[in-house]
């Protein structure tokens, strides 16, 4: 037999899925620090390649003023202020990274719960509250 209050759950369910799906499945297969790890590595070589093709850049347009002052205490200078722009713009892309991906995470959580507690609700209304469920002793059941 339908039941109206049946459809508008199971309605309601199907859009959150396809609305939040995307963004929320694929992460809770993880666990949180493992998840933020994985993005900030892969932060990390976006971070360098990014910084490797603009240094390639200014380096070709600036190449005319190198060769004709070629230096080797400039050179250096030049290169110790190079790794100290990257180390710090390295600091503060991970550290911004570190925060949006832990907000996501969490975002993701809580996106779970919500989902997880409508499907509840649906189960109670399939009878789900007459169905014997085998409990086993110490162990989990969901």
């Amino acid at each position: 037999m339908l039941s109206e209050e049946k459809i508008k759950i199971m309605t309601n369910l199907a859009m959150f899925e396809k609305q939040e799906g995307k963004r929320i499945f694929p992460i809770n297969r993880y666990f949180k620090s493992d998840y933020v790890s994985s993005k900030l590595f892969r932060s990390f070589f976006s971070y360098t390649f990014s910084f490797l093709s603009c240094l390639l850049l200014w380096g070709l347009y600036y190449m005319e003023r190198w060769l004709n002052t070629m230096d080797l205490k400039s050179l250096t200078g030049t290169g110790i202020r190079i790794g100290i722009i990257y180390a710090a713009g390295l600091a503060v892309y991970l550290g911004i990274s570190i925060y949006i991906y832990m907000k996501r995470y969490e975002y993701a959580s809580r996106g779970m719960k919500v989902y997880l507690a409508k499907l509840k609700r649906l189960d109670k209304r399939y009878d789900g509250n007459t169905r014997s469920i085998k409990r086993i002793k110490g162990g989990r059941t969901s």
